[in-house]
């Protein structure tokens, strides 16, 4: 098909039951190629395409979005992990 393809995907990265080791992340994609991502391990963007690097740099400076980023592994994904473990295990 013709055009073209970009996308976001957040995931929420864990292996210890209490979350100790949960771990954010966005990965911006287009046309399926990774060009710029948050890890809340890093505590920055980080760009894989030479525009990924710009953005990165850019997203960098921004303290705003950096504090709204570095809280999500808190604000999105312990909070959802949390409801959705309580729902599926304590179903069992």
């Amino acid at each position: 098909a013709d055009g073209y393809y970009e996308y976001i995907l957040f995931d929420c990265v864990y292996s210890a039951s209490d979350y100790s080791d949960m771990v954010y992340l966005a990965s911006y994609s287009f046309n399926k190629v990774v060009y710029l991502q948050f890890n809340s391990s890093v505590g920055k963007y980080v760009g894989y395409t030479e525009l990924g690097v710009k953005y990165a740099e850019n997203a960098n400076k921004d303290q705003a979005r950096m504090q709204q980023e570095k809280a999500a592994v808190d604000t999105y994904c312990r909070y959802n992990v949390q409801l959705d473990d309580t729902s599926v295990l304590d179903k069992s």
